[in-house]
């Protein structure tokens, strides 16, 4: 379905430096972000544009002012998704013996991934954009990962030869194959695989 309005190709995210929000101008967008949210894990991130905005409550002219394309819109759900991604993998580093919470971790991802669609397709879409967002927010994931590798190989339960950058590649299969038919499947077979490659050698 066509889009009310143009969308900009090469509309940029807000700069680090920009002005803080003001309260309602936060409540706006906060509201922007949680309606696409909501909408795209029940798989509508084909729905017009504009249609966005009618249903967070908020006037189009707000919509474009802080999202001027789908892309950029994507970018925020995105960034507060991996953002609680990232604090689900310290909680259960804080609570889990290591080895039980990177595991933990890696098939609670699949599952996240496999309930929540429009996250899938956000994740592919800014994939195939080549998104500045998508780096940074694979940046503080693989730091996460990092983490708890790093304690489950301090904890004598992980393998010390093999990095996280490999967790994360494996991941990013995961997550470019989500439209396969026996997605579900394959990815827990994937994970188990991770999980089976990581157990230090019997000595």
């Amino acid at each position: 379905m066509t889009d009310a309005k143009p969308l900009r190709a090469d509309a940029k995210p807000p700069r680090a430096d920009a002005k803080p929000l003001r309260a309602d101008a936060r409540r706006n967008r906060d509201a922007l972000i949680a309606r696409a949210r909501a909408l795209f894990a029940d798989g509508c991130f084909d729905l017009r544009f504009d249609d966005f905005a009618k249903l967070a409550g908020v006037g189009t002219g707000t919509l474009y002012r802080h999202f001027p394309t789908r892309e950029a819109l994507a970018e925020a759900v995105y960034r507060e998704e991996l953002g609680a991604m990232c604090d689900r993998a310290r909680e259960l580093q804080a609570t889990l013996p290591a080895d039980e919470a990177l595991a933990s971790f890696l098939r609670g991802f699949v599952a996240h991934l496999h309930a929540h669609e429009g996250l899938a397709r956000t994740l592919s879409t800014l994939m195939a954009t080549h998104s500045g967002v998508l780096a940074e927010g694979a940046e503080a994931l693989g730091r996460a990962v990092a983490d708890l590798l790093a304690a489950a190989v301090r904890a004598g339960t992980a393998r010390d030869d093999v990095g996280a950058g490999a967790i994360m590649m494996a991941l990013q299969g995961v997550c470019a194959a989500y439209g396969h038919p026996a997605y579900r499947p394959d990815a827990d077979g994937v994970i188990t695989l991770v999980l089976a490659g990581l157990r230090p050698p019997a000595r």
